[in-house]
């Protein structure tokens, strides 16, 4: 069976590491220096911790949370020392982080390929604001699918960006996958029946929809991607079958609102974050967990083909704290 959402690779807990090195900086050093020893678990010590969650942009709701149930478990003398209290923190972390994929009941946002229809692609739009690394990503998914035997193609959708046809046309040949376009400018919805009715006859597994770069801001934007998804509806029924949202993690905050935005319009079924190597404020993972219930599918690692890989909640949080 070819799984598009795969189980995570022997390397998976060392390359978070590196990705999330800077967060780890902010949150795990303060976090360490509030609960190593034997300091009493008080409310100053809360304080100071719900300050340190703060600073990593796990987001005030979140954190106010976290911090009542530990609160509330301190009170009830479940927790009685610092260590106790760690262990408390990464588990409530992980059962945030874990929740919307639960939650997914293994729909299609988390199907594996071979549940497609018979004889149709499983098709994948991805979307988000210009600068995430969408193109990037996508050439990342094709590489990364072929290498668990699926045969994928690339559809060019993105027909604004002068140069968005020919970044994409880099990525196919690097990950070694067939690619369907027309000239810049054409219309994204014609590009789409193309790309589904060639998959189709050639019996591809998967088919990625780069789409433009788009603010959420824009509705006559996000009414083209209504009318992108209706098309590939028409040619793949139950198309599209996952809508990812790349989203830049050093943007913090204002990438909860884009991903805020982007599902209450778009069908978004799940988040690939990229840049996380880049920031300290990698904890807006647990933000968009937990206010918009929806899981984080990938990671980007860095900037070679290979540096994307699955998430996975105990393994992120492990990569904080130990």
């Amino acid at each position: 069976m070819i799984s598009l959402f795969g189980k995570s690779e022997p390397t998976l807990l060392d390359r978070l590491k590196q990705s999330v090195s800077k967060t780890r900086t902010e949150l795990s050093a303060r976090v360490e220096h509030l609960l190593t020893g034997n300091r009493p678990v008080d409310p100053e010590l809360l304080k100071q911790l719900e300050s340190a969650l703060l600073s990593a942009d796990i987001g005030v709701r979140t954190t106010k949370e976290v911090l009542a149930s530990l609160r509330e478990q301190v009170n009830e003398h479940k927790i009685d020392d610092a260590e106790q209290l760690k262990q408390e923190l990464k588990r409530q972390i992980v059962k945030i982080l874990v929740a919307p994929a639960a939650n997914s009941s293994g729909g299609v946002s988390s199907a594996p390929v071979s549940q497609a229809a018979a004889g149709a692609p499983r098709v994948i739009f991805v979307i988000g604001v210009n600068g995430t690394g969408k193109t990037t990503t996508i050439g990342k998914l094709a590489n990364r699918l072929k290498k668990e035997g699926a045969s994928v193609m690339l559809c060019a959708a993105d027909t604004f960006r002068a140069a968005a046809i020919e970044q994409l046309e880099i990525w196919a040949r690097r990950s070694g996958v067939e690619i369907i376009k027309q000239k810049s400018g054409a219309d994204p919805s014609a590009v789409i029946f193309d790309a589904l009715s060639a998959a189709r006859s050639r019996s591809a597994d998967v088919v990625i929809v780069d789409t433009a770069g788009r603010l959420h801001t824009k509705s006559n934007l996000m009414a083209e991607l209504d009318k992108m998804k209706r098309t590939a509806t028409k040619v793949v029924p139950g198309a599209p079958h996952d809508v990812l949202l790349v989203l830049d993690a050093t943007t913090g905050q204002n990438g909860l609102n884009q991903a805020r935005e982007f599902w209450s319009h778009a069908g978004v079924t799940g988040i690939v974050l990229t840049k996380l190597d880049g920031t300290a404020k990698g904890g807006i993972v647990v933000a968009i967990a937990r206010e918009l219930n929806l899981p984080i599918r990938f990671v980007g690692t860095g900037e070679q083909i290979d540096d994307l890989v699955p998430f996975d909640a105990q393994t992120y949080v492990n990569s904080l704290f130990d």
